[in-house]
């Protein structure tokens, strides 16, 4: 579960999460990094295509400062039943990700993980702030501020050239 940020956060870094296995991470561990938030499901028609090219951005980026954070989320069509380690096993032996996967969030309603709360304040999607399904995408910049967000249809490596930019490479 998602712990309460500092009082009115200005960035992410303001946040403690919990990883997959328990442990609060503190946000501020990525400052200065882009990162790429995305709640994920196991079960979702877009599961294949996201986590592929997911971990070709990772990949190819991580060494500039990019980092994927992942948060599965079962809010969606039941789509992610499992486990953290369920989840785990399943991303890291299917898709041989590399990036973090965090622990199950939910992302809308009163029992909406805080930094979900706080990535929806300022980037609207077509339903007002509500995350529309699995695998809506923020994009967060070095400084700890939300850059853009995407739609769940939106191919991760579509995203490439705003990365790049957050990221300063050519």
């Amino acid at each position: 579960m998602t712990s309460q940020p500092t009082e009115n956060p200005k960035t992410i870094y303001d946040f403690t999460v919990q990883d997959a296995k328990g442990n609060d991470v503190d946000l501020s561990v990525y400052k200065g990094k882009v990162l790429l938030i995305i709640n994920v499901a196991s079960k979702c028609g877009l599961t294949n295509s996201n986590y592929t090219e997911l971990n070709q951005l990772y990949q190819q980026y991580k060494d500039q400062g990019l980092e994927v954070v992942a948060f599965p989320c079962n809010q969606f069509g039941d789509e992610e039943p499992g486990s953290n380690e369920e989840i785990e096993e399943f991303v890291c032996t299917r898709f041989k990700s590399e990036f973090p996967i965090f622990d199950k969030i939910e992302v809308n309603g009163d029992n909406a993980a805080p930094l979900y709360k706080f990535l929806k304040l300022g980037k609207w999607g077509f339903f007002g702030d509500d995350i529309q399904w699995n695998f809506t995408k923020f994009l967060v910049d070095r400084d700890g501020k939300v850059s853009d967000r995407y739609y769940p249809t939106t191919s991760p490596l579509s995203l490439e050239r705003d990365i790049k930019k957050l990221l300063g490479v050519s």
